[in-house]
C-alpha cells in the first residue's frame, strides 16, 4: 500500500496528481504550521493572508480545498467562499474560527462550506477532514484503489463512480459510495463502527456511532431492496458485505 511519511494511505488526484489545498489565515505561525502538515501529506499547498490573496492564489492554484479562517483582516471566511465557488465551482472548504457560537456554524453551512472546526484544533484532526471531504466529493483517490471492484452479483467502477447490482445501476451519494467501497474492499469481514467511523469520515465522532447505522440502513435500501441481502449485521460486533447466497 502507498502511504504518506504519516503511515496514512496516500491521496492524489483521480489522475494521479498531487491534490491542491489553499490555506487561508492571518496568523503566519499558524498558516506555517498548517501547511507544512498538509505538504506532509505529499500535496501541493499555498497559503494566503487574507480574502483578496486568498482569491488571486484560488485562481492560480485551482485548489481541490481550502482551510479557511473565518476572521480575515479585510474581510469575512463566508465572503471569501462565495467568491471561491466563482473560481472554482465544487472546491471542498473546511472552516477554522475561535468562535464557537451556533450562529457561525450555521452561518458557515449556509454558505457553503462543508465542515467546521473550532480553534484550538489538532493539526492530525485538520487533515483528517480535508482527507475526508476530499474522498466523499469524489476529487481524490488512494493509490493503492484498482478501478473495478466486484462482490456477487454487485459491481463497482470506482473511476466512473457508478455501482451497479446484477447490471442494474444504483444511485449513491458521496458517503454512501465510500461506505459500500469500504465494505467491498473488505468482503466477507466484519467490520465494525469504529473501524467504519475512521476510514469513512476520517475521524471520531465522539461516539457518535448512530451515524453508521444510518448509512448503513440507506445502502441496504438502496443495495439489498427486493434482493437477496448482501449487507449482514453481526450483533455486538459491526456488519459484513457478503455474496448473495442465491
Amino acid at each position: 500500500m502507498n502511504t504518506t511519511r504519516s503511515g496514512r494511505p496516500a491521496l492524489t488526484r483521480p489522475d494521479g496528481t498531487p491534490l491542491r489545498v489553499l490555506v487561508v489565515d492571518d496568523d503566519p505561525d499558524l498558516a506555517e504550521v498548517l501547511t507544512g502538515a498538509l505538504r506532509y501529506e505529499g500535496w501541493q499547498v499555498r497559503a494566503a493572508a487574507d480574502g483578496a490573496s486568498a482569491i488571486a492564489a484560488a485562481r492560480d492554484l485551482q485548489p481541490d480545498a481550502v482551510v479557511l479562517d473565518v476572521m480575515l483582516p479585510d474581510t469575512d471566511g463566508f465572503t471569501v467562499l462565495r467568491e471561491l465557488h466563482t473560481v472554482r465551482p465544487g472546491v471542498c472548504v473546511l472552516f477554522l474560527t475561535a468562535r464557537d457560537a451556533v450562529e457561525d456554524r450555521i452561518a458557515g453551512i449556509t454558505a457553503g462550506g462543508d465542515d467546521y472546526v473550532t480553534k484550538p484544533f489538532s493539526l492530525e484532526e485538520v487533515v483528517a477532514r480535508v482527507r475526508g471531504l476530499l474522498r466523499r466529493a469524489g476529487l481524490a483517490r488512494q493509490l493503492d484503489e484498482g478501478p473495478r471492484l466486484v462482490v456477487g452479483d454487485l459491481a463497482m467502477d470506482e473511476e466512473a463512480r457508478e455501482v451497479t447490482r446484477a447490471g442494474e445501476l444504483i444511485e449513491l451519494s458521496p458517503t454512501e459510495f465510500e461506505l459500500l467501497r469500504f465494505l467491498m474492499r473488505n468482503p466477507r469481514r466484519v467490520l465494525s463502527k469504529a473501524q467504519i467511523l475512521d476510514r469513512v469520515w476520517s475521524y471520531d465522532f465522539g461516539g457518535r456511532a448512530h451515524v453508521v447505522e444510518l448509512y448503513i440502513s440507506y445502502l441496504r435500501k438502496k443495495v439489498d431492496a427486493g434482493r437477496e441481502p448482501m449487507i449482514h449485521t453481526v450483533r455486538g460486533a459491526g456488519y459484513v458485505l457478503k455474496p448473495a447466497t442465491r
